[in-house]
């Protein structure tokens, strides 16, 4: 009898009713994208534009060894508004938030130009402590007053460098510390947190096709060391360091099975 019952309701389900539900509780929302001008939050900003009826977008100077990243930028919002016209109309204001002091609280690879190594504590030097939580809690800020309520991230625990605050449950935490202590229902969405960096351009090619692909390839910055060189096949970089050694494992694998 219960069996027979919840047949007959699975059945009697609407699925084009619950898409059109879903896409409009998404286009209800309106969201807040962490965007460095890196693969991974530029891959971020596509998959917000194709989720969310209005996105914007923030940056962080925070004394950063590779800010050349910053002055990507402005240059790939342009043309990532020309990529899509529907991302074009849904894509706002862009906001650039100094954060100098994260660079004033520690001494890090990513902040002094010092040789990049492994530590004691099993983390490599490039981990600036506390910078992802200080991102984090400035977008939220600026999203409650903006009336964004998700925050997109690049966060990944599958690919990255053993960063703590990386991890999904530090987002999380993040997510419910935020809510309380803002007396708001802000969600962190962070849409890499499970795939590795083949799987990051596959989801970039889905989003916005080859278009996008070139894009990130050829305009985007993930070198730690700052520098853009020679364009490689995988993009630009110094192509020792960790990032640009796993983008271009990453682009190699994803290339390879396509």
């Amino acid at each position: 009898m219960v069996i027979a019952s919840t047949k007959k309701l699975v059945a009697s389900i609407n699925f084009e009713t619950i898409d059109l539900i879903m896409n409009q509780l998404n286009h209800s929302n309106r969201a807040l994208v962490l965007f460095s001008g890196g693969q991974d939050s530029t891959t971020c900003l596509a998959w917000a534009l194709s989720h969310f009826s209005h996105v914007e977008t923030i940056g962080f100077h925070y004394g950063q060894r590779h800010a050349i990243e910053l002055e990507m930028r402005p240059q790939l919002l342009q043309k990532i508004r020309k990529l899509n016209p529907s991302w074009d109309a849904s894509l706002g204001e862009d906001h650039l938030i100094d954060l100098s002091v994260i660079s004033q609280l520690s001494q890090t690879a990513m902040t002094e130009d010092i040789a990049i190594q492994m530590q004691e504590n099993g983390l490599p030097n490039t981990f600036v402590p506390g910078r992802n939580l200080m991102f984090m809690l400035t977008a939220a800020t600026l999203a409650y007053r903006r009336n964004l309520n998700v925050l997109v991230g690049g966060m990944c625990e599958t690919d990255f460098s053993g960063y703590p605050d990386c991890r999904d449950d530090s987002m999380k935490a993040l997510q419910v510390a935020l809510n309380l202590g803002l007396d708001t229902r802000m969600r962190l969405e962070t849409p890499l947190m499970w795939i590795d960096k083949a799987a990051t351009w596959r989801l970039a090619e889905s989003l916005g096709g080859e278009a996008l692909i070139e894009l990130i390839r050829e305009d985007t910055h993930t070198c730690y060391l700052g520098q853009r060189g020679q364009l490689h096949e995988w993009g630009h970089g110094c192509g020792t360091c960790p990032a640009c050694e796993l983008r271009a494992k990453g682009y190699l694998s994803y290339r390879s099975q396509t």
